[in-house]
């Protein structure tokens, strides 16, 4: 299979059913995969563990999973696995970064530092001037723009970052499918993106850029980059939550001013008054973001704290009743952990069973709610 790297075919076809199974993200994958050591055991296990609730479950369809291999081919797209030594090691050490990952394009990109440029669809003509000059001014000093494909600001900062005379280093995360164009207007761009630098989607080949899939887009654009910019953005926008999301994960949050009279500056203005960074030129990015000695920043661990080591399911206390713990208000896990009494991996397997159910949902920050 294309892309599974020192994977076995069966695996690599076992990882893609089990994430591909319902109910099952990514939080619950690895807890799977953790718990049970590869994805073949965990997706014969998945009944058992759904079914405690009395509820039949069964997993995704092998012909589904055949299906889009096929298709993940004829898009001359490959996967990326979690484990892969190619996989973003800023975005592994993320919670609930994607297992999987399907793209198009040159990995390389992701070796240099990388950064996001992000912002309103509606933009100004000076805003996208802006977004443009700031990408082709970062790419030209060895970093990799990263946006999201959509119209207005993320375009602007792809073109720019392409238009450079080194790399074009860049990468699209789209929401949709790796196969799927959106918007419309974005074909030859994309395509240009996908052949010169790096197309990454997390949707199976196919599936539509429906308005959940955005805020998933978002966490994985903000768990690339070292940084995010906003360049312009109204007070409730998809912006705005990446530039939360990168907050949440430790990563710089910086800011393009904008005039008050302006609506589509208010997003910035905002961002600015909590805390962001102000930025008026790429060169304020690049010396926020990187040292005295002007080597990048880094947020790396040695190791992902979010693939935590299993233990047989037979030896976990599955007994401690979770369900009765929560509420539609998110709760940390730490803080039922600490109320139940029970094991950390009790109360993982609980969590477990609840969202095979459809019954969790899970938030930023590691907590969780009925649904």
């Amino acid at each position: 299979m294309s892309g599974s790297g020192g994977l076995s075919q069966e695996e690599a076809f076992a990882r893609i059913r089990l994430l591909r199974s319902p109910n099952v993200g990514p939080m619950t994958y690895r807890h799977l995969i953790a718990r049970f050591g590869d994805a073949a055991k965990a997706i014969a296990a998945l009944p058992d563990v759904a079914g405690r609730s009395g509820r039949a479950y069964k997993p995704a369809d092998e012909w589904r999973i055949h299906d889009e291999i096929a298709a993940t081919r004829k898009a001359g797209a490959r996967y990326l696995f979690h484990d892969s030594p190619d996989y973003p090691r800023l975005l592994a050490e993320t919670e609930g970064a994607p297992p999987i990952l399907t793209w198009r394009g040159d990995l390389s990109v992701l070796a240099r530092p990388c950064v996001a440029i992000v912002g309103a669809r509606n933009a100004s003509a000076a805003a996208i001037r802006l977004a443009r000059e700031f990408a082709h001014g970062l790419e030209a000093e060895g970093w990799t723009v990263v946006s999201g494909l959509a119209r207005g600001i993320d375009g602007a900062a792809h073109q720019g970052a392409l238009a450079g005379a080194g790399a074009g280093a860049t990468v699209g995360v789209i929401a949709s499918g790796i196969d799927v164009i959106y918007p419309p207007e974005h074909a030859a761009l994309q395509e240009e993106i996908a052949t010169r630098a790096l197309l990454l989607a997390e949707q199976p080949p196919g599936a539509e850029p429906l308005a959940r899939n955005f805020p998933a887009r978002n966490r994985i654009i903000a768990g690339l980059c070292l940084g995010t910019v906003v360049v312009e953005a109204a007070p409730k926008s998809g912006s705005l939550i990446t530039a939360r999301l990168a907050g949440e994960m430790g990563r710089q949050v910086m800011a393009i001013p904008g005039s008050p009279l302006d609506a589509r500056a208010h997003g910035c203005n905002q961002l600015i008054r909590d805390g962001a960074t102000l930025v008026q030129t790429a060169h304020d990015v690049i010396e926020e973001l990187t040292d005295f000695s002007g080597v990048a920043r880094t947020t790396l661990r040695e190791s992902p704290v979010f693939w935590i080591e299993g233990q047989p399911a037979a030896q976990v206390d599955a007994s401690c009743d979770i369900a009765g713990l929560l509420t539609t208000a998110p709760v940390g896990v730490d803080e039922l952990i600490r109320q139940s009494g029970a094991s950390p991996s009790a109360v993982q397997l609980a969590l477990v069973e609840l969202e095979l159910r459809g019954d969790l949902v899970r938030h930023a920050g590691g907590r969780v709610s009925l649904g």
